[in-house]
């Protein structure tokens, strides 16, 4: 199994939690992790059809025949047992991780969350691998480590394949089982839509949801337009609203809010959508091999879209809601990413280029610049080979030193 960096995180609080519930996109590695983490526990999926009619019919009878030490895959399936739960960790004899819960779909377990076991859970978001846990890298322990330049700390890093990573995706099964990524992703995407979506929201013709994700995905690294979405395939505003609300709730997209605050200049307050999985998108975008992406129109969005995503499940992984926002005022200077660190603030920009020019630094060194910024240091993050100005204000690093 390859190690995840959530692991050392859950272990650690779920010492101070009577339930602990890993939440995240399907195929993400939730059952797997929490089954290596907690080996003493008994494993029941509420997958299973009889095991769902028993939790569903008898709840309580259900609890009392299983005890404690359990983990209860897909609890969304039964609802009902969040209340027993409540009232079974509300004893005296209730102990740490006495329930691990895991589910997909993670507005419907959220809210159950809310409502019955408030205080006495702690939740942890699990995604689709990142590049430092599939390779051999330091492991992120905080934010500030998560954007640190840590030069050659992915052996070999140079040698690796940035269309092919792209191209394939992190999804843990398709590495765990060598499978080929655009076959893997297309039945994903067929499960996926005719699974969930059906069952969770009245979608009368699938081919129109389809189309949705679609031109979803060739927004990616873009803003979101809500109008656009609406025109192209023919639904309101609202219900593309709703869907959209949809994907980012199941993880397989999110949004990136505009930093405005601080600074006087007239500026964007649009979010921008992202994919969390770069394989996914490839196939969205109907793009079948690596070859395809060295000169594909969107390679500068799907670059970019790579490593926002990254940011955001590695600051994810080690239990941490991403501080992540983008800046842009009207006139189109823009910052593609700014981390907010307590108080201070880390400019990123993203460049697609694998060759460095000096004019990569000056989104970033006109941003530092701007009245109120009290910004002292930025980041360049390209696909070139050499880490150049470390000793500088603003760094340029190639992709795997970050």
């Amino acid at each position: 199994m390859i190690k995840r960096t959530l692991e050392s995180f859950i272990r650690k609080y779920s010492q101070e939690y009577p339930v602990v519930a890993v939440v995240g996109p399907r195929q993400s590695g939730k059952t797997t992790l929490v089954r290596h983490i907690f080996t003493d526990h008994k494993y029941l999926s509420l997958e299973n059809l009889d095991l769902r009619h028993m939790a569903i019919d008898d709840p309580r009878g259900f609890l009392d025949d299983h005890g404690q030490n359990l983990i209860l895959d897909e609890i969304q399936r039964v609802p009902s047992l969040f209340s027993y739960l409540q009232e079974r960790v509300d004893l005296p004899d209730a102990t740490p991780a006495s329930y691990v819960l895991t589910g997909s779909q993670q507005f419907l377990l959220m809210e159950k969350i809310t409502q019955s076991l408030a205080g006495r859970i702690i939740t942890f978001n699990l995604y689709p691998f990142t590049i430092n846990e599939l390779y051999p890298a330091k492991p992120d322990t905080d934010v500030d480590s998560v954007f640190s330049i840590k030069s050659g700390y992915i052996k070999n890093g140079g040698t690796l394949d940035i269309f092919r990573i792209i191209f394939t995706g992190m999804y843990p099964r398709i590495y765990d089982k060598n499978l080929d990524p655009g076959k893997w992703i297309e039945n994903y995407i067929l499960t996926y839509v005719e699974r969930d979506i059906r069952n969770l929201v009245n979608v009368e013709n699938l081919k129109v949801f389809e189309n949705f994700i679609k031109i979803c995905a060739s927004m990616s690294g873009s803003l979101v337009n809500y109008t656009a979405i609406s025109n192209a395939i023919g639904i309101s505003q609202p219900t593309v609203k709703k869907w959209l609300s949809l994907l980012e709730t199941s993880g397989i997209v999110f949004v990136l809010p505009p930093y405005y605050r601080n600074f006087k200049k007239r500026i964007v307050k649009t979010p921008k959508l992202y994919f969390t999985d770069t394989g996914l998108l490839c196939f969205l975008l109907s793009i079948r091999n690596p070859d395809e992406l060295m000169n594909h129109p969107l390679f500068g969005n799907i670059f970019e879209t790579f490593i926002i995503s990254e940011f955001y499940k590695r600051l994810h992984h080690i239990g941490e809601k991403p501080p992540l926002y983008f800046w842009r005022d009207k006139t189109g200077n823009e910052i593609d990413l700014i981390v907010e660190k307590g108080l201070q603030l880390l400019p990123i920009e993203i460049k697609s280029s694998k060759t460095y020019n000096l004019s990569m630094k000056s989104n970033v060194s006109e941003w530092l610049e701007l009245n109120g910024n009290t910004a002292e240091e930025g980041i360049v993050i390209y696909r070139g080979d050499a880490v150049v100005g470390k000793n500088s204000n603003i760094t340029v690093s190639p992709w795997w030193f970050v």
